[in-house]
C-alpha cells in the first residue's frame, strides 16, 4: 500500500511537472477549455469560427481591445509527438479517423487524396512547415487594397514568434546545387521574401525539430479578453433582420451569433454584443460549407437540401482552386536524414520546384507462412523532387455532402481542365528531368556517374521533349500539395474588407477568400492576414 501511494505521488508530481512545462511553452493554454465547460449561452464582441492559421492571429489581435471567443472543432496539438515534430509529418497525414484526428482526410471527385486541419493551429499544425511571404502578384490580383506597410509589420509580428532559419540537410544542399545547375538562378541565400531563383526559406520547425503553429500566436493575446473552446462544432450562423424589407428587396440579414455543439452533443449559443461580428476562419472547405449550412448560397441549391435561405449568394463554394503537384521519388544509395521542404526553386515558367527526404519502413509483400517475421524493421531513405503549378487556371467547386457539419463537403478541383495548367506541368516536370541530369545529383545514382536512379513509383518519360507523353504523365501522377483555396472569393462572396456582401456583421478571413495562390506556401500569408485584418478592424472601430 505504501509503495502504491508513493508511486501515485510520483505520478502526480510528473503530471504536474509536464503540465507546468506545457504552460511555460504555451501560456495560451490558460484560456483554452473543452467546449463542454461553456455555458449554454454567452455574449462576445467577436466570435471566430476556426482556431486555425488565420483565426489564431486574428483572435490574438482583437483580444487586445474586445472580448473574443474562438470556436475550434479539433483539440490541442500539444503532447502529440507526430503533430509537434517534423518526423511525424507523414504519420499525421496517414493516421486519420472520421471525427477526432488532427488531420481530416478527404478525396476530391478528381480521385486525389487530400487533407484539412482539425486541431488548434489548423493546417499550420499538419503541414511541412515551409514559410515564405507572398509574391507581388498576389497583392495586385487579390482584389484587396492592401496597406503594404501594415502587411510587412504583420509578417514581422508573426515571424518573431514562429519562424526559424533551418539547418540545411545533405539532400536539400544537393537539391539547391542542382537547381542552380539547371538554371534556376540567381541564388538568393536565406530569405523570407518571394524571390525568383533559388533560395532557402523559413521554417516553423525549430532547431530541435519541434513544430510551432499559428496557435503559438495566441501568446500575444490578452488572456482576460479571450476564450478558446475546443471540440466545438459550429452548426450554423444565427441571423436576424437588420433592416426592414423594401418594395424591391427582402429585409437585410445580420449575423447575431452561432450555434455550436460540444463532444457530448449538447448545444450552445454564442451571441454577439452590439457592434460585434461573426468571423469565419474555418478554411477553404469549412467556411463555404458553413455558409451553405446557414442558408447563404445559391437559392435553388439550398432549397434542394431543404435549408431555409438567409441570403441568395450564387458564388459560395465556387472558384475553388488547388495547385497540382507532380514529381518523382528515388531511393538513394546512401542514407539520408529526414528533411521537409527547406529550399525552393522559383522559376520563370510558372512553377515552384521543391524537395523533401523521408525515412520510411519497407513494406514487404504478404509473407508466406513458412517465413518468420523479421526481428527488426527495415527502413528506406526516400528523396522526392516535386513541382507545383504556381497559379492554376482550372477552377472547381464545393457542395454539401451532408447537413452534418462534421462530414466533409464534396469537392472537385478539375485539375488540368485548363490547358495552360497542363502546359505548366509539362514545363515543371521537364525541369525535374534537368535536375536529375545535373552533376550534383550523380551521388544519388547507383554506380555513380553513368549509373541509374532507383525510382520509387512512376518514372519520368524517357523522352522529355515529347509533350504528349509528358502531359499524360502529369495527368496520371497528379497529387496535391495541400494549398487549395477559394470558395468565398473576394469580389464575389466577400468585399475588399472581407465582409460577406449583402449581410451585416459577418466576415470571412481565411484562404477561402483567395482568388490567387500567395507564393510558394500560403501559411505565411494566412497568418499575416489574421493579424492584418484584426488591426484594420480595430482601427475602423476606434476612428
Amino acid at each position: 500500500m505504501a509503495y502504491l501511494l508513493c508511486f501515485l505521488s510520483v505520478l502526480c508530481s510528473v503530471s504536474r511537472f509536464k503540465l507546468r512545462l506545457s504552460f511555460e511553452g504555451h501560456n495560451y493554454l490558460r484560456f483554452v477549455f473543452n467546449a463542454t465547460e461553456f455555458p449554454s449561452e454567452d455574449y462576445y464582441d467577436y466570435i471566430i469560427v476556426g482556431g486555425g492559421t488565420a483565426g489564431c492571429p486574428l483572435a490574438a489581435t482583437l483580444s487586445g481591445y474586445y472580448r473574443v471567443l474562438v470556436l475550434e472543432r479539433g483539440g490541442l496539438p500539444n503532447g502529440n509527438p507526430n503533430v509537434m515534430t517534423d518526423e511525424g509529418f507523414l504519420t499525421t497525414l496517414m493516421e486519420v479517423d472520421a471525427f477526432d484526428s488532427p488531420a481530416q482526410a478527404f478525396t476530391s471527385e478528381d480521385g486525389v487524396p487530400n487533407a484539412r486541419g482539425r486541431v488548434l493551429g489548423g493546417s499550420s499544425a499538419i503541414n511541412a512547415g515551409f514559410y515564405s511571404r507572398a509574391d507581388n502578384d498576389f497583392y495586385k490580383k487579390s482584389g484587396v487594397d492592401w496597406d503594404l506597410g501594415l502587411v510587412n509589420r504583420s509578417f514581422e509580428w508573426v515571424e518573431r514568434k514562429v519562424v526559424f532559419r533551418p539547418a540545411i540537410s545533405v539532400w536539400q544542399s544537393v537539391f539547391r546545387d542542382s537547381l542552380l545547375e539547371a538554371g534556376v538562378d540567381p541564388y538568393n541565400g536565406f530569405s523570407l521574401e518571394h524571390l525568383s531563383g533559388t533560395k532557402i526559406g523559413g521554417s516553423t520547425f525549430d532547431a530541435d525539430g519541434n513544430r510551432h503553429t499559428a496557435a503559438d500566436l495566441l501568446t500575444y493575446a490578452n488572456p482576460e479578453k479571450i476564450t478558446v473552446a475546443l471540440h466545438a462544432s459550429v452548426e450554423r450562423i444565427v441571423f436576424a433582420s437588420s433592416s426592414p424589407p423594401s418594395s424591391n428587396s427582402s429585409s437585410k440579414q445580420s449575423a447575431i451569433g452561432v450555434v455550436y455543439r460540444d463532444r457530448l452533443g449538447l448545444y450552445h449559443h454564442a451571441m454577439l454584443r452590439p457592434r460585434g461580428e461573426v468571423i469565419l476562419s474555418a478554411g477553404a472547405l469549412g467556411s463555404p460549407q458553413l455558409l451553405l449550412l446557414s442558408g447563404v448560397g445559391p437559392r435553388p441549391y439550398l432549397s434542394s437540401w431543404g435549408i431555409p435561405v438567409s441570403h441568395h449568394h450564387p458564388h459560395v463554394g465556387q472558384f475553388l482552386h488547388d495547385n497540382p503537384r507532380n514529381g518523382i521519388s528515388i531511393v538513394p544509395p546512401i542514407p539520408l536524414d529526414h528533411s521537409l521542404i527547406q529550399v525552393v526553386g522559383i522559376t520563370g515558367s510558372g512553377n515552384y520546384i521543391e524537395a523533401a527526404s523521408n525515412i520510411i519502413p519497407f513494406v514487404s509483400p504478404p509473407r508466406p507462412i513458412f517465413i518468420r517475421t523479421p526481428s527488426t524493421v527495415v527502413y528506406l531513405s526516400v528523396a522526392t523532387i516535386m513541382e507545383k503549378i504556381a497559379q492554376p487556371a482550372s477552377t472547381g467547386s464545393l457542395r454539401l455532402g451532408s447537413t452534418d457539419v462534421r462530414i466533409n463537403p464534396i469537392v472537385r478541383f478539375n485539375y488540368f481542365a485548363n490547358q495552360a495548367d497542363l502546359e505548366a506541368c509539362v514545363e515543371g516536370v521537364r525541369r525535374i528531368g534537368e535536375l536529375l541530369r545535373s552533376r550534383s545529383m550523380e551521388v544519388f545514382r547507383f554506380g555513380g556517374e553513368g549509373g541509374e536512379f532507383r525510382i520509387l513509383g512512376p518514372s519520368l518519360p524517357n523522352n522529355l521533349s515529347d509533350s504528349f507523353t509528358m502531359a499524360e504523365f502529369c495527368r496520371r501522377t497528379v497529387s496535391t500539395i495541400w494549398h487549395y483555396h477559394g470558395g468565398c472569393v473576394v469580389g464575389r462572396v466577400v468585399d475588399g474588407d472581407f465582409r460577406v456582401m449583402g449581410i451585416d456583421s459577418l466576415r470571412v478571413v481565411d484562404g477561402s477568400t483567395f482568388n490567387v495562390s500567395p507564393g510558394t506556401n500560403p501559411q505565411a500569408t494566412l497568418m499575416m492576414l489574421g493579424r492584418y485584418v484584426g488591426m484594420k478592424m480595430i482601427k475602423g472601430r476606434i476612428l
